[in-house]
């Protein structure tokens, strides 16, 4: 089964109060978009962006993907996870290594940079887990 997410992590300073998001388009005419946001407390704007990829493919994993397109408006996240930039930050390194081990999971696994303006809804949902960090 194909899935589609579109992914977004915010961090209001950084590091400061930060959100993920992950929103998942009507698979079908009629259904509901899924909607996921996670509060992250104090974290970097790459730490959100890594969040929101595993907590796409954690959904991804749930609604039992087999061929899960992933979109986001970082380049830096999408570089690294296909292996074309390096990862500097030790912060990033288990996440990403997460990130792909989970990737592997799936028979078919892409992702791809989309500029900001087509993510607003996972933009939204990041800055709803950002909203209620600053809120903690």
């Amino acid at each position: 089964m194909k899935v589609t997410a579109f992914i977004d992590g915010a961090a209001r300073g950084n590091p400061g109060p930060a959100g993920a998001g992950a929103y998942f388009p009507p698979a079908t005419a009629g259904d509901a978009p899924g909607e996921l946001f996670l509060s992250l407390g104090r974290a970097t704007n790459n730490e959100a962006e890594y969040r929101a990829l595993l907590l796409a493919l954690e959904e991804a994993e749930r609604r039992g993907a087999t061929d899960l397109v992933i979109f986001s408006d970082s380049l830096l996240l999408v570089e690294q996870i296909r292996g074309r930039f390096r990862i500097k930050a030790e912060n990033l390194k288990p996440l990403a290594r997460e990130a792909l081990l989970r990737a592997r999971a799936f028979p078919r696994f892409s992702i791809s940079h989309v500029r900001r303006e087509k993510n607003r809804d996972a933009d939204r949902l990041a800055n709803l887990g950002a909203d209620r960090s600053e809120a903690r």
